[in-house]
This record gives C-alpha cells, structure tokens and sequence, in this order.
C-alpha cells in the first residue's frame, strides 16, 4: 500500500513538473569544482614563486571551491639569492620543481603533466622566478624567450578557450605568448617610488601586449582572450590591499570557466 502511494507520488509529480527533475539534474551537473592549475618558479621572491601571492591564490581558490593542482617545470633555477642579504649565493644550485614543492607541501607535478584536459584554467603566481625561470625577462627584456613548456601551456589553454591568471610579473608571460593579450601590472609611472617596476608596462607594450593601468586592488579582464591580471606586489603597498586585487583576479577567473 505505501508503496504503491509513493509510486503515485513519485509520478504524480514527475508528470506535473518535468521541467523541476531537469533543473535539479543540471543544476548537479554545475556542482563540479572548477579544477584550476597553479604554475610556480621556485620558492622565495627573488629567485622563484612570490610565496604571499601563492598563498593568496590558494586562499581565494579554496573559498572560490576550487580543486587546485600545482605544477612546476623541473628545471635548474638561473640562480639563488640569499634573501637575507639581497644578493646571488653563487656558490648554490637549486632546482625549480624542488624548490616548488616547498609551497606545494610536497603535492606538484612537474609542468610537462598539465593539460587542458584535466583542468578549466590555469594561474601563475609572480616573483622573480616568473622572469628568471618560467622566461628570461629579467635578463632579456622584449626579447626574452620563454620556457617551452610555459608557453606550450599557455597557448593551449588559450586555444582550449579556458582562462589564464597571472599577477605581478608574470602577466609578460602572456604578452609574450599571446599576442594582443591585455593585461596590467598597475600603473605606468613609478609615482615616488609607489610602483617601483612601472617599467615594465612599456616592455609589455614593446612585446606586444596591450597594457592597462589599475590599482592594486583591481584585476583586468581580456575578455576576448580569457587573460585576467592584476599587478599584485608590483606595488609598494599593505599586504591587504595585494590580497583583496589577487582575490579579484581569483574571482573573474573562476567566474570564466563557468564552473
């Protein structure tokens, strides 16, 4: 008898409201995580990954629901710098996935494992390392070259149609890869000291690249090729205010892969 009712119910309602079963079912469907790929260059800012910045990221990504997978090329650092002193320790010789790992806690992959096919998108944290070991910007400037697999990570994802962060230096990566990209890293005068490496949006402009002045606090969209920036420590300013722009950054990401 009540299961003969409830056989009832369940049809009674199917038939009265079938648009509500495919609602609930899609609306499963979008409860997936966006599965987001985050690209490192070693551990400390001067020679490697921007460790506030990746543990921003993190931070933003994990309340963003996001499934994250950190990736490193496993390649010789150009160099080490003693960060307690500012300077190259040249006797040291360190290697980048290794290095990575530190932030990681020991989960990383090495960057010739990612692909389009296992996530919806793809961050890169800065720090120095994004111009000394992902490229040879801090040496070369416009005529940098690119890490083969850095850039093949690139423009597969930008074919794929899947969005790309980056923050703080890293954004050349972009103008260098992809032509046309728009992308900021702040501001374009180093107004007393305030932007320190304001120079840089001439060299992204010499790349190539479109560049467009924003706070710290602010990201920009390319919404034509899925590239969104923000200048992140490009900026001398509180720790906060870099936060909040790489959580918006982290926002218009998530928001692009439609997860």
């Amino acid at each position: 008898m009540l299961a003969s009712c409830g056989l009832t119910l369940f049809t009674t309602l199917r038939a009265a409201a079938p648009g509500h079963l495919a609602s609930f079912h899609s609306s499963a469907q979008r409860l997936r995580p966006a599965r987001v790929a985050v690209v490192l260059s070693g551990c400390g800012v001067y020679d490697g990954t921007e460790i506030h910045e990746a543990s921003a990221i993190l931070v933003h990504l994990s309340r963003g629901g996001a499934k994250v997978q950190m990736y490193a090329p496993d390649v010789p650092q150009m160099h080490v710098v003693d960060h307690s002193k500012g300077q190259p320790a040249e006797a040291e010789s360190r290697n980048v996935l290794v290095e990575s790992a530190r932030i990681a806690r020991g989960k990383i992959a090495s960057l010739t494992k990612l692909t389009t096919a296992d996530h919806d998108a793809v961050i890169f944290p800065g720090g120095f390392g994004a111009a000394k070991n992902l490229s040879t910007f801090a040496v070369d400037g416009k005529d940098c070259k690119v890490n083969r697999e850095v850039e093949r990570v690139l423009k597969d994802f930008h074919k794929a149609g899947k969005p790309i962060g980056l923050c703080c230096i890293s954004p050349v990566l972009a103008a260098k890869v992809l032509s046309g990209a728009e992308v900021t890293v702040g501001h374009e005068e180093e107004e007393g000291g305030k932007w320190p490496y304001a120079g840089t949006a001439g060299a992204i402009k010499e790349l190539g690249g479109k560049h467009y002045v924003k706070e710290v606090t602010e990201a920009h969209v390319d919404t034509k090729n899925k590239v969104v920036t923000t200048p992140a420590f490009m900026c001398e300013t509180e720790l906060h205010h870099i936060f909040d722009g790489i959580g918006a950054m982290v926002k218009n990401v998530l928001k692009l892969t439609g997860k």
